[in-house]
C-alpha cells in the first residue's frame, strides 16, 4: 500500500503500537471498538461494551485473529460471539476455527449460512432474519440489507446506552434503506474501496473492474463521501474508512475528498481514520454524553 505523503491523521497504526481515540466521556461506560483488519485479504472488527465482547466478521485466520486481539489486550477466549455480514472468504476465513475451538455462538442469517463452503459450524448457530434486530447481552444489533454479490449480505447498527455505530463494509451503492439506517450514528465504519480513476487505469481485467463498480460491487471514495454528506448530523463524531483496495486506492486518495468535506465549516468537527489490512486500528471509545439534540 502506498502511504507516501499521507497526512499524519491518516497514517496506519501498526501492531503493538496502537493508540486510543477517546471521543468523549468516561470509558468505563463506553462502547469500544477497533478494526483488526480491513481489505481483500481479511476483515474483522472488535466491539465491546459492558461485559460483552464480540467480533463483527472473522476474515483473518484463527491464529492471526488471536494475535491481533492479544495486541489490544483481549483474549479470544473472552469473546461472546461472532456476527457475520456475508459469506465471502475475506469475512469468514477464521469463523469455523474460532467458533469450533472456543464454542463461540455465531449470529448469521440463513442464506449466508447455507452458502458457506466446506464443513459446517459445529457450535451454537443463532440465525437472524435480514432486517431484524437482536440483543446480545449489553449490545443491541439492527441488521439491514446491503447490495453486494453475496447470498444475503447485511450491514449493522450497534447500540449501547444511547451510543450508536453503523457498519457498512461491502456494498455496491448506498440504497435508501442503507442511508436511513446509518443516520444518527456517533461513529461510522464505511467502505471506501476504490478511486474510480485508479480502478479504470489499473491492472485488473475488464470483467473484474465491471464487478467492482457495479451496483453489487464495492463503494468508491466518491460514493463514500456522498453518503457521509447524506447521513451527517451534529452527533457524528468519527468516521473509519474501511475495505480500501491495495491496488485501486491509497490512503491519500481515500482521505482527500472526505478531508475537504470535513474542513467545511458547515459540518461539525469529525475525526477520520483509515482501517488497513496489515495492522490493528486505533481503539475508539464512545460514551453516551453530549448527545445530539
Amino acid at each position: 500500500m502506498n502511504c507516501h505523503a499521507v497526512p499524519n491523521s491518516l497514517q496506519p497504526i501498526y501492531l503493538n503500537s496502537y493508540e486510543h481515540i477517546k471521543i468523549r466521556g468516561d470509558t468505563k461506560i463506553s462502547l469500544n471498538l477497533c478494526t483488526l483488519a480491513s481489505g481483500s485479504k481479511g476483515n474483522a472488527i472488535y466491539v465491546e461494551a459492558g461485559k460483552t465482547k464480540v467480533l463483527v466478521d472473522a476474515g483473518l485466520s484463527g491464529r492471526e485473529t488471536r494475535r491481533r486481539l492479544q495486541s489490544i489486550d483481549v483474549h479470544a477466549e473472552d469473546l461472546d460471539a461472532v456476527i457475520v455480514s456475508h459469506e465471502h472468504t475475506d469475512h469468514i476465513q477464521g469463523l469455523k476455527v474460532l467458533s469450533n475451538q472456543l464454542n463461540l455462538p455465531v449470529y448469521i442469517n440463513y442464506p449466508t449460512l447455507s452458502n458457506m463452503k466446506g464443513p459446517g459450524i459445529k457450535g451454537d448457530v443463532r440465525e437472524f432474519d435480514t432486517g431484524g434486530a437482536f440483543s446480545l447481552q449489553d449490545l443491541f444489533f439492527q441488521s439491514f440489507s446491503v447490495p453486494h454479490d453475496a447470498a444475503d449480505p447485511v450491514g449493522f447498527t450497534i447500540e449501547y446506552k444511547e451510543v450508536k455505530i453503523g457498519i457498512a463494509t461491502d456494498l455496491g451503492f448506498p440504497t435508501r434503506l442503507v442511508t436511513e439506517r446509518l443516520k444518527k450514528c456517533d461513529l461510522l465504519i464505511l467502505e471506501s474501496n476504490h478511486d474510480e480513476e485508479m480502478l479504470k487505469l489499473g491492472p485488473y481485467p475488464w470483467e473484474v473492474k465491471q464487478r467492482i463498480k457495479s451496483r453489487l460491487g464495492h463503494l468508491s471514495n466518491h460514493q463514500a463521501e456522498t453518503l457521509i454528506k447524506e447521513v451527517y448530523h451534529a452527533g457524528l463524531r468519527h468516521v473509519i474508512l474501511f475495505h480500501l483496495s491495495e491496488i485501486n486506492n491509497s490512503p491519500k486518495k481515500a482521505g482527500e475528498g472526505i478531508n475537504l468535506l470535513l474542513k467545511n465549516p458547515r459540518y461539525h468537527p469529525i475525526s477520520l481514520s483509515l482501517a488497513v489490512q496489515h495492522s490493528v486500528g486505533k481503539m475508539v471509545y464512545l460514551t453516551p454524553e453530549n448527545k445530539w439534540i
